[in-house]
């Protein structure tokens, strides 16, 4: 049985990067979600400049429901100056001091004895395998983490790690209208390797930007979506969900009624011909 719900919840804009809720705000958030089937909370240190683990943490410890059934994802490696650390310039960093202070601050901020998945958050030129690797597995002895992953990185960057140590998870963009993931080899990889696939930004740009691709996927959407008796975020969903390599996405938002969509589209299950209409409606033109 996989530990993470199968539609992951993004907190990255719950606090100062967006919509700066309150405790009490964030309280009422996390029991929503937890009714509505959402078991897995998706943070990173640096979200809300290192603030919006810390709020998470104060919400969650008002809530009732046991820890052991939320699972919480974060990640490390990003140095990102800001006014709680002021850095001359951001960076990777993946010393075995800061990935243990980081696990080390994330399980005080976010009012736990454990994390469920670390994430290393992006690649970085200077990642040395058998260092964080070491590293990783004495946070694994001690407790602290229950899994461990990658997020951002290549089939060759993992491959390179693996030498060390194997992720079980790697969180990429993979959506709609950023799928090539799905044709440059990195699903391929991570199916033939056995590592889980989440997706951020599932819904890709089509509710952010007014592109050529956007217009040609909403004439789509518009019929599909009646066929379908849906919504365009649904549909959208539902198409990046479809692919076999069983992509868990984190919806990074705060609207009930968009998460409670992202549920019900869970349900959906669209025609071959379909997923293909809406995949040329992004490309721009007849598969080869």
């Amino acid at each position: 049985m996989n530990p993470f719900s199968r539609i992951i919840s993004g907190t990255m804009t719950w606090g100062a990067w967006g919509a700066q809720m309150s405790t009490a705000q964030m309280r009422d958030k996390i029991e929503q979600y937890f009714a509505l089937g959402i078991t897995a909370f998706d943070h990173a240190d640096i979200y809300g400049g290192y603030t919006t683990e810390t709020e998470f943490g104060a919400a969650f410890a008002q809530t009732s429901i046991p820890r052991n059934q939320l699972q919480f994802i974060t990640k490390c490696g990003i140095q990102m100056p800001c006014d709680n650390r002021p850095l001359p310039v951001k960076h990777y960093d993946y010393t075995p001091q800061h990935i243990q202070k980081s696990v080390e601050n994330s399980l005080i901020a976010l009012n736990t004895d454990y994390i469920d998945l670390l994430l290393l958050h992006r690649p970085s030129p200077l990642l040395a395998p058998e260092i964080v690797a070491e590293t990783i597995q004495k946070l694994l002895n001690e407790g602290k983490i229950n899994s461990f992953g990658v997020s951002n990185f290549t089939a060759s960057q993992i491959a390179l790690l693996e030498k060390e140590i194997k992720p079980t998870w790697n969180q990429i963009e993979c959506s709609l209208t950023s799928e090539t993931p799905m044709f440059d080899g990195t699903l391929d990889f991570l199916t033939t390797h056995n590592i889980g696939v989440m997706a951020w930004s599932p819904l890709g740009s089509y509710f952010k930007e007014n592109t050529g691709n956007k217009t040609r996927i909403k004439t789509t959407l518009n019929l599909l979506c009646e066929k379908y008796n849906c919504e365009e975020d649904q549909l959208i969903l539902a198409w990046l969900l479809t692919h076999p390599s069983k992509i868990y996405p984190v919806v990074g938002t705060t609207s009930s009624k968009r998460i409670e969509n992202s549920i019900e589209a869970l349900k959906i299950e669209i025609e071959l011909t379909d997923w293909f209409t809406l995949l040329a409606a992004s490309q721009g033109n007849e598969i080869p």
